[in-house]
């Protein structure tokens, strides 16, 4: 049990677990970046609603939308290092995970400020349906990046992020990874978008993709359709390409938008402390680590009540948690 507020030993914590053989390519970072950006990625600062306060993933409103499916591996590896501090809130903890995988997995330093607090209960909880869908266009992507407030440019840096990780066909319906090493934070995935020649793919579920076929790997790459669509937009297209050239460009605008994304809706006063109304009612308010045990496929993942993550979950978890 570390001090309140002793976020440097958290952040140790998080890379010891980080190295998971029998999870995707060796590693859990990849999800732990995903975790934190879907946390994330409900604002709108229309109504100044959703964003990374609350950690509204623990109910089940947001934490089963199919654009969160997968997550629940991220939050059972993070499990063992909510046991360990408690103090922390989950949602600093979710945030936490993906800056310091970021950096682990050789990108840039995120700046990061603790002080999120954890929802009550679900009442404030954003609609589904405000994360990107890949299967869409340009201008799907500029509705939902514009709705959180990004620019055109930002919205091409974030798509960086694809340099990690793989798409999983039981999840998001899409399958395979980006690039070579989804473990290594690079700017390999605007290199490969602009130079490779990429065709349509029809997976066995319906879903189209886009393919390319390396024969020096003998791996068979992938891309959104979201994706392609930077390379086709005229004002996506020269960030591309820049980034393409420009890794130092590329890991300074992202550290950049990164840093943006994760503190969207969050309110601070000159010293750094969250003001938000559920943070100035109840304070600093962690809610309790869940239960080891998993509970029913009905009840809600509310953290008052006595559950985790429900079955068919259960028995796919346990395998990862026995080796935290």
């Amino acid at each position: 049990m570390s001090n309140f507020g002793d976020f440097e030993a958290v952040q140790k914590d998080i890379v010891k677990l980080l190295h998971q053989p029998e999870y995707d390519d060796g590693s859990a970072g990849p999800v732990l970046v995903r975790l934190a950006w879907h946390s994330s990625g409900t604002y709108d600062a229309e109504t100044d609603t959703g964003g990374s306060n609350g950690a509204g993933m623990r109910y089940e409103s947001e934490g089963g939308d199919p654009a969160n499916a997968g997550l629940q591996h991220a939050r059972v590896f993070l499990e063992p290092v909510k046991e360990k501090h408690s103090w922390i809130t989950y949602a600093d903890l979710w945030i936490l995970g993906g800056v310091v995988a970021i950096k682990e997995m050789g990108g840039p330093t995120i700046n990061f400020l603790g002080g999120r607090t954890d929802f009550v209960d679900d009442s404030k909880l954003p609609p589904r349906g405000r994360l990107p869908d890949g299967a869409q266009g340009s201008e799907h992507l500029r509705h939902v990046f514009g709705r959180m407030g990004f620019s055109d440019q930002e919205i091409v840096a974030l798509s960086g992020a694809h340099n990690l990780g793989r798409c999983h066909s039981d999840r998001s319906g899409f399958h395979g990874a980006w690039v070579h090493n989804p473990t290594r934070f690079s700017n390999q995935y605007f290199r490969l978008l602009s130079s490779l020649k990429w065709e349509k793919k029809r997976l066995s579920n319906g879903v189209e993709q886009y393919m390319h076929y390396d024969e020096d790997f003998e791996t068979e790459l992938m891309m959104l359709p979201t994706d392609m669509a930077l390379t086709t937009d005229q004002h996506f297209s020269p960030w591309v390409k820049k980034y393409a050239n420009n890794k130092e460009l590329f890991f300074r605008d992202f550290a950049a938008v990164f840093a943006k994304l994760i503190e969207l809706g969050i309110q601070r006063d000159e010293s750094g402390k969250v003001t938000n109304a559920d943070n100035e009612k109840g304070g600093y308010h962690a809610a309790p680590k869940k239960k080891g045990t998993p509970g029913a496929p009905q009840r809600t993942s509310d953290d008052r009540v006595d559950i985790s993550e429900a079955e068919p979950l259960a028995t796919e978890n346990q395998s990862f948690r026995a080796k935290l």
